[in-house]
């Protein structure tokens, strides 16, 4: 999986389709090896993106879980303590 496709399921408040987006987009990247697409495969690229952020969101919204939401800010400075940890500081 894409390092930069972040879990995007049970989070207050939910995953927006911006944040959709940039993961479907991240994806098809990811498996054309296009960052940007040449003229010839733009429109097969861009509606990709489309349908794989439309497939998404409807998954995300049928999905169901008794777990509590997580919340953004404190996964955030999880994410930022493990690499900080990983990596060092600066």
């Amino acid at each position: 999986m894409c390092r930069n496709i972040r879990t995007l399921f049970n989070f207050d408040p939910p995953a927006t389709d911006e944040e959709i987006h940039a993961a479907s987009l991240q994806y098809v990247r990811k498996i054309t090896g296009y960052n940007k697409p040449s003229k010839a495969n733009e429109e097969a690229f861009n509606r990709a993106v489309n349908e794989i952020a439309m497939i998404s969101r409807d998954l995300l919204n049928t999905m169901v879980t008794n777990a509590e939401p997580r919340n953004r800010e404190i996964e955030a400075e999880r994410a930022r303590t493990k690499a900080a940890k990983r990596y060092g500081t600066n």
